[in-house]
């Protein structure tokens, strides 16, 4: 176990009760959502966002709350031109923007600690009128075969017009946090800014008969005492005095609804006040929102800082040491990471790991969702429309979510998304094991996880189905935290191994249509990489067979297997458990190589490649034979055994020999099993042929290799649509290296041609697998057609540098993932900070999607960590 003085608050979940949990954006989703019709983007917007308490959570610019959400601290801005105050960061709702919902501003992680004992972002505000109107109208213009409008375009920050605003956190104990701003001026000219300083509550008492309501008052010069019936009082030390503005924390009905307010300092009271100078819609007194209004003039090359603390404690002099724990916090961070990071080579490594590390740690969200409060409507708000009583998420009233989750982006998806969170976990784990397992073991918890088995998606559809990779990402954990810790813990592998054997459940009864082995998952996360809507049921009794969702189910059983053989190496029981898992594999694999028993599965002889099929009632079958990402996921089902786990599991050995001796078309799926002084058996869904012409095509760079990683779809179709006619319905699909150019699924994201950043990951990490079984003298030609002969292992590692690519500067010193922006490119004031885009152009690797999704995309983290130690 490392001992830096970060590492030894780890386990101590008081230093957690803080931290960045307060969204980037609560208007616009789902919980917030009471229409009729169930339009959450027209429910609530960034308009109504200033004016509108929340329910269920809350938004600001770089904010902290407790792990309740009780109390909230964020930063709002002025420069003098907007029409309101900058309190949240603003983007485009689905239906406004070319390629769905996108945020518009520039912000940046730039450091956190596991604790959050040292946190520091970035934000880049103009000195110009926020040019919220060009944004949207542009945007609106566009079509989807053009590229999404971005707030540098505008213009608004050319010649350095702009404010960099630095926010940082460090804590002097769990519960007593210091805050500190500082405002630099790039431009050449002077410029004035109000700098807002907020802390509120979230309000749970315009919902709710017998709750009392919490209050925000002055005690004495510089210090505030804030006073809440259901937690401990707190106490906010300001060091540089400004006049306080109160107001309440609830709706402005007058503005929104045209109704009764129930205070006379409504939430937008502060922004009413500093924008239009409306004294009356401010309390001098108290409140349950307070800001500070810095009302300054910044010049350049001077910036202004100020300093807070918001404690428990009551403390004299609060500023005296304030100084000291800020450098003491940014020494232990340094630590920290200097320890995780020995082993990497480069400095421009280091700082692209710390950088993915710390937008993972900043987007962890406070998440609350009662989906029967949400339904049946609150004590003391009307009732909902009846049309709500089967609406979304219906099915799911036992969900009641209040914690603190790892979210994929808090803007852009400010909700979790299950297997999104499997890959966080991973790498998490690397810095923090305890709450990666934490945040696996939630999911399977009865607030969660359905009676039926089945683990939540998302809130926009909790019913829908993504990859179950969950039993994958606890093993990975496991072995993490087992290294982190020089010792196993069984206790949290039990205990999610069972809870995943009602989820394997569900999937064999639910997604095994017709009861063969043959799985039909559905979009399965992927969004629009099918030919059609893979969700939409076939009519005329035509059946989607999936290549990948059979292949998840491989792995699933897999997993599950080796997680039992690892348990069973503490207690026997779970012998026949692996052994279930073993069969249950080699069924699916035999029924992926038998479709309907007719020698005909999705293997495709002629092309040498996976595809989905289509089958009919009638027994015949349709080769869909788009090449995509859906034909290389088999390679990740796969397992080694070696002869020392079976010497400690002698039932699972016997159990083998049996299926050996009694079932050779099952046995003939695992590689040299009998074979003299084999000491080791690969369990795969491909032999060495196979995954070699699967690689043929991964490696081509015609096809999936590209500069910075595999393709999801092969640039073959580039030249050669894929065409499809079913029921006199066309359908076509071309290689799309960037943006979507489909409507399906809200076109946000896109399968069809750019590059992932998990689906690279299981490749590399599936690669390695493979050659701890067939070692060094097993090689393929990489890339394709090159003469240049590699192991797996140095294939995986050669991927690993490519994706690793997307982020390192070149001899030129660009950044792939930066795109053919030269601002962003070549000023210093951009070119060092990062973003962990969700997806990567196919060719140019430009960052594409939602520009904060460090979630799975900060696995470049644990590739940079792996690649450094071969």
């Amino acid at each position: 176990m490392k001992n830096t003085q970060e590492d030894k608050k780890i386990t101590d979940a008081s230093w957690k009760v803080w931290g960045p949990y307060v969204s980037d954006r609560q208007w616009g989703t789902v919980r917030e959502d009471y229409s009729e019709n169930g339009d959450a983007w027209q429910s609530t917007t960034h308009d109504m966002a200033r004016s509108k308490a929340w329910r269920w959570g809350e938004e600001g610019i770089g904010g902290i709350c407790d792990n309740l959400g009780n109390i909230c601290f964020a930063w709002a801005f002025w420069n003098k031109k907007d029409a309101i105050l900058k309190e949240r960061f603003f983007g485009l709702s689905n239906f406004e923007g070319n390629h769905g919902e996108d945020v518009k501003e520039l912000y940046y992680y730039l450091d956190n600690t596991p604790t959050h004992s040292y946190m520091k972002m970035l934000y880049k505000y103009p000195i110009e009128a926020f040019p919220y109107e060009q944004l949207l109208e542009e945007n609106k213009r566009r079509s989807r075969l053009e590229p999404e409008f971005e707030l540098i375009d505008t213009g608004v920050l050319n010649n350095n017009n702009y404010f960099d605003i630095f926010i940082e956190y460090a804590k002097a104990s769990p519960t007593d946090i210091l805050i500190k701003v500082t405002v630099n001026n790039l431009s050449s000219d002077k410029a004035k800014i109000n700098i807002l300083p907020t802390i509120w509550y979230s309000n749970d008492w315009s919902w709710q008969n017998k709750i009392r309501k919490p209050n925000i008052t002055c005690l004495s010069e510089g210090e505030v005492l804030l006073q809440h019936p259901a937690m401990d009082t707190y106490h906010f030390y300001v060091k540089e005095e400004a006049p306080f503005l109160y107001c309440e924390n609830e709706t402005n009905n007058e503005r929104l609804y045209q109704s009764k307010n129930d205070s006379n300092y409504a939430k937008d009271g502060i922004n009413n006040y500093i924008v239009n100078n409306d004294e009356t819609a401010i309390n001098n007194e108290e409140g349950t929102k307070l800001s500070i209004n810095y009302d300054v003039e910044i010049r350049p090359g001077q910036p202004a800082t100020f300093c807070f603390r918001l404690s428990k404690e009551i403390i004299k002099n609060a500023f005296d040491d304030f100084d000291k724990i800020f450098s003491q916090r940014i020494k232990d961070a340094d630590e920290f990471y200097e320890e995780i990071q020995k082993e990497i080579k480069t400095d421009d490594e280091r700082a692209i790991q710390r950088q993915a590390f710390s937008g993972m740690l900043w987007n962890k969200q406070f998440y609350h969702y009662n989906v029967s409060k949400w339904l049946n409507g609150d004590e003391r708000m009307p009732p909902p429309p009846q049309q709500r009583k089967h609406g979304r998420n219906y099915e799911w009233q036992h969900v009641d979510n209040k914690r603190v989750i790892s979210m994929p982006d808090k803007w852009e998806y400010p909700w979790y998304a299950t297997w999104d969170l499997a890959f966080h976990c991973v790498t998490l784990a690397v810095i923090d094991s305890n709450l990666a397992k934490e945040q696996l073991t939630l999911f399977t918890h009865d607030w969660y996880m359905h009676a039926n088995g089945q683990l939540p998606a998302y809130e926009w559809d909790f019913g829908n189905v993504n990859p179950p990779v969950h039993a994958w990402s606890a093993w990975r954990v496991y072995k993490i935290d087992e290294s982190n810790y020089g010792k196993s813990d069984t206790t949290f592998l039990k205990a999610i191994f069972h809870k995943l054997l009602l989820n394997f459940t569900w999937w064999v009864n639910r997604k095994d249509k017709e009861e063969d082995n043959i799985f039909e998952g559905g979009f399965l996360g992927l969004d629009n990489i099918g030919v059609f809507d893979r969700n939409m049921p076939l009519t005329d009794g035509l059946q989607l067979e999936q290549s990948d969702a059979t292949s998840w189910m491989a792995m699933f059983a897999l997993n599950m297997m080796r997680i039992a053989l690892e348990l069973s190496k503490f207690d026997s029981v779970y012998q026949d458990m692996a052994s279930k898992f073993f069969e249950h594999f080699l069924t699916i694999a035999y029924a992926m190589e038998n479709l309907q028993a007719n020698g005909e599965g999705l293997w495709d002889e002629e092309d040498q490649f996976y595809y989905d099929r289509i089958r009919s009632k009638y027994g015949d079958n349709k080769i869909l034979r788009l090449r995509s990402i859906v034909g290389i996921i088999p390679l990740f089902a796969v397992e080694v055994i070696d002869d020392n786990s079976l010497l400690k599991a002698p039932l699972f050995k016997e159990r083998m020999n049996w299926i050996y001796e009694n079932k050779p078309e099952l046995a003939a799926l695992v590689s040299r099993w009998q074979e003299q002084n084999n000491t080791q058996h690969l369990l795969s869904l491909l032999r060495g042929h196979r995954m070699k012409k699967i690689l043929e095509r991964l490696l081509d760079e015609n096809e999936f290799l590209s500069l910075y990683g595999v393709r999801s779809l092969s640039k073959y179709h580039e030249k050669n649509p894929y065409k499809l006619s079913i029921n006199n319905a066309h359908f076509e699909v071309a290689y799309t290296p960037g943006e979507s150019d489909s409507a399906m699924f809200g076109g946000n994201s896109n399968w069809r041609g750019p590059i992932w950043m998990p689906m690279n990951f299981l490749i590399i990490e599936s690669l390695q697998r493979f050659n701890y079984y067939y070692g060094d003298d097993f090689k393929v030609e990489c890339p394709t057609h090159s003469g240049n002969f590699l192991t797996l292992k140095e294939v995986a590692t050669y991927l690993s540098n490519k994706v690793v690519n997307l982020f390192i500067k070149d001899e030129n010193g660009n950044r792939a993932f930066l795109g053919e922006n030269q601002t962003l490119q070549k000023d210093t004031n951009f070119n060092e900070y990062l973003l962990f885009n969700e997806y990567f152009h196919g060719d140019s690797g430009k960052g594409l999607g939602a520009s904060h999704q460090t979630g799975w995309t900060g696995l470049v983290a644990k590739i940079i960590q792996s690649k450094n130690r071969n």
